[in-house]
């Protein structure tokens, strides 16, 4: 990892002011040397104002494409419910981001970036406001080594929301609207700031040589492990289960907004990878930007061949929602290093990702787990693959410090979920009544139906 990057989580400070043609291609070896890290610290041909200048313009840029993610979640959670519930979905992910929002500045930023303002050195982060730098800022005035506090926290607040919208799919179609939103607050005010400010906050893990470039980890697993509790709590949705352990299934209202969905959390994870480069003031950082990007397209590339293979060979037919999955699963898998891989060990480490989840899915249901899209599955069992898939191509990495990090991370998030979905439970409910739920929760909570001249068929 070049110094540039390390910025993520030195400089927060700031915010409190195919098989065959893949394995000839180089498996384990580097397309190109990393650049060295003394060249990335030295000045490029640019002045530092100028780096500042472009640092800032790229977590912009990055945090507009993460913002289009919200809404390739919401088409592909609106494809894979069944049509009496996709307005339901639609209100979730409108209001389950502006939640986020609001939670992140009130609370989770500062807890996230608390700089030299720990209430816990490197365990728990401080208490306060983001605050962004003032109006008509100078030169003189600027922490020129970085970027902006503006840019530093409209891409942050971008990846909590992220966290939180892989909640949704999975319970979706039995639960309400309101105690979602309690959950929501709580996970990106606390729960998801806590566990990164050990990584990018500069905390413990992060001292430990923990790595994690954009979020395998961090952001993904997190919202797989928050979903794994949620559908523990909540159950599975009516129907879904038979009492001899079998299972029906639920089909989707909509594959083409699925894929649409999924396609659109391909190009925004452009910048979910490529903008956590936080640098391209250098020639050495906007290549890595431009490697991260490209390593970031052959995991998916090789999510979706691995899953469409994987289908055939299994079930004889090439199963759609397992190749949208897979791409997916393929994209959380080289999250934690898109950086240091060749396109073929890329693409390889995606691949792995898409086998997991055709594995995965109907593991969930033997143990009766109901996740609506797959979440669990593509977040949480190929963050943790990814997460420690970064030893095989960066030197620096650490397997026991890769390990004593997912776990950590994965008990903390696990058992705080746990417990806020049960006090929400005893608190106000999770679930809408067996009549609501059986209604659709179109008709029953938001009073407007994403196909009325389909009502007759609504109710399956």
């Amino acid at each position: 990892m070049t110094v540039s990057n390390l910025s993520r989580f030195a400089r927060p400070a700031l915010g409190a002011l195919t098989f065959t043609a893949l394995m000839a291609l180089p498996a384990f070896g580097q397309d190109a040397p990393a650049p060295d890290a003394a060249e990335t610290a030295v000045a490029g041909a640019v002045s530092q104002e100028t780096q500042y200048i472009l640092n800032s313009f790229l977590m912009l840029v990055g945090g507009f494409l993460v913002f289009w993610m919200a809404a390739g979640f919401t088409m592909l959670e609106a494809g894979f419910v069944r049509s009496k519930n996709v307005s339901m979905q639609l209100l979730k992910n409108i209001t389950m981001y502006s939640v986020a929002c609001i939670a992140y500045y009130l609370i989770g930023y500062l807890i996230m970036y608390p700089g030299d303002a720990w209430m816990v050195n490197g365990i728990l982060g401080a208490v306060g406001i983001a605050v962004l730098e003032p109006v008509g800022l100078t030169a003189d005035a600027a922490d020129l080594t970085y970027a902006t506090v503006s840019s530093d926290f409209f891409f942050q607040v971008m990846f909590c929301a992220t966290a939180a919208s892989i909640v949704s799919g999975t319970v979706a179609e039995r639960i309400k609207l309101w105690p979602f939103l309690l959950f929501v607050l709580v996970l990106t005010a606390l729960i998801y700031p806590i566990q990164a400010s050990w990584k990018w906050g500069g905390g413990f893990l992060d001292q430990m040589g923990f790595l994690d470039f954009a979020g395998s980890t961090v952001v993904h697993s997190v919202g797989g492990w928050a979903a794994l509790a949620g559908a523990i709590v909540i159950g599975a949705r009516k129907g879904k289960y038979n009492a001899d352990g079998s299972v029906n299934a639920l089909p989707g209202s909509n594959m083409a907004l699925a894929t649409l969905g999924m396609f659109i959390l391909w190009f925004g994870w452009y910048g979910f990878n490529g903008a956590s480069q936080l640098a391209m003031g250098t020639v050495g950082d906007i290549a890595d930007v431009g490697r991260v990007m490209a390593n970031t397209n052959a995991g998916a590339v090789g999510g979706a061949l691995a899953a469409a293979a994987l289908t055939h060979f299994i079930y004889k037919k090439v199963d759609l929602t397992f190749v949208i999955n897979g791409a997916l699963a393929g994209l959380v898998s080289v999250t934690a290093e898109p950086l240091t891989p060749g396109l073929g060990t890329a693409s390889l480490i995606g691949a792995v990702g898409g086998v997991i989840v055709v594995l995965t899915v109907p593991l969930l249901d033997k143990f009766k787990i109901d996740d609506v899209v797959g979440a669990i599955p593509v977040h949480l069992f190929a963050g943790i693959w990814g997460t420690i898939a970064v030893v095989i191509t960066n030197p620096d990495a650490s397997l026991s410090v890769q390990l004593i990090s997912i776990v950590t991370v994965g008990v903390f998030t696990f058992v705080a979920s746990f417990l806020v979905w049960i006090v929400v439970k005893a608190v106000m409910g999770l679930r809408p009544t067996e009549e609501d739920e059986l209604l659709g929760l179109d008709k029953a909570e938001v009073g407007v139906e994403a196909y009325p001249e389909f009502a007759g068929a609504s109710v399956r």
